[in-house]
């Protein structure tokens, strides 16, 4: 398994998480923008939201065999570093207490060192996913 051809890189996962977002946030606004009658994208930033977008990166790639709709579109996949399917409980580790709860503690800077790991380390690995025992394959 060579890890500079089999794993996602920076500008991958990046351009998978843009593209998530966007798909996500862009129809839900519309429809709040309508109801409303205000385009605003003040609801991203509640409880509530981050709750359910928290909920959908925890659940979709249990369900999706590893992927999000961004990471389907780049075709990228989160896999376990032992070849096992991927479990709530991983998504969980991966999502809540790798980026959220660990970015929330540092103030963000886990999520600086993080970038720096999946561009300088050879298996491309961040905090999140050494937190869940995942990795992000390339699977072009």
């Amino acid at each position: 398994m060579g890890f500079s051809l089999d794993r996602a890189g920076f500008g991958m996962r990046l351009l998978a998480g843009v593209l998530d977002t966007l798909i996500i946030v862009i129809p839900i606004g519309v429809v709040v923008s309508l109801y409303t009658g205000t385009p605003s994208l003040n609801w991203t930033q509640g409880v509530t939201w981050n709750s359910l977008y928290l909920l959908y990166s925890i659940i979709l790639p249990v369900i999706w065999g590893g992927f999000n709709i961004g990471k389907r579109l780049v075709n990228i996949r989160i896999k376990k570093t032992n070849g096992k399917e991927l479990n709530l409980a991983d998504m969980f580790f991966r999502e809540f207490i790798g980026k959220f709860l660990i970015g929330y503690v540092t103030l963000g800077l886990s999520t600086v060192v993080s970038v720096f790991m999946i561009v300088f380390r050879k298996d491309k690995r961040a905090i999140h996913d050494f937190a869940a025992g995942t990795f992000v394959s390339n699977e072009g």
